[in-house]
């Protein structure tokens, strides 16, 4: 009997490395990372500013207090600012991701997709119509033979 020999966990390690996925992802987190810097500029210089002229820029001293008396640490304060703040930063921040580079990404794929379906219907076309020539060569020798062609 011969016994299986199971892989050690560094082998298994090592072919986890090679496959790809992991070289992909490392890139994706480099590119990523270096997109947040482009969109946090975004939104600190231009969004930030148009959103401060309009109320103000930084709303995490809106707060509630639910006891009685709320003065430094005393009381129970829920700090409403700072979610909302939050909250509208993300979704600045999604805006920006989505008009700067989702839309414009969707559009040239789209854009890729219309010329390779044109490019393939083109090849489609002359393929058929190379089909119908040879169909017509075919059937012209067919026709000179039976017209008296005919080989003893």
């Amino acid at each position: 009997m011969s016994e299986k020999k199971e892989p050690s966990v560094w082998d298994g390690f090592k072919a986890f490395l090679m496959r790809g996925n992991v070289v992909d992802l490392a890139v994706a987190v480099v590119i990523g990372a270096a997109f947040t810097n482009i969109v946090n500029a975004v939104v600190k210089g231009i969004i930030n500013p148009l959103v401060g002229a309009i109320g103000t820029k930084n709303l995490d001293h809106y707060s509630s207090c639910l006891s009685t008396t709320c003065e430094g640490d005393q009381g129970i304060q829920i700090l409403w600012g700072s979610v909302l703040g939050a909250a509208l930063s993300f979704v600045i921040t999604a805006g920006v991701v989505y008009f700067l580079m989702v839309l414009p990404m969707a559009k040239y794929l789209a854009r890729v997709e219309a010329r390779r379906k044109a490019k393939e219907s083109t090849h489609e076309v002359i393929e058929v119509t190379e089909l119908e020539v040879l169909k017509e060569i075919r059937d012209a020798l067919v026709a000179q033979r039976g017209s008296g062609h005919n080989e003893p």
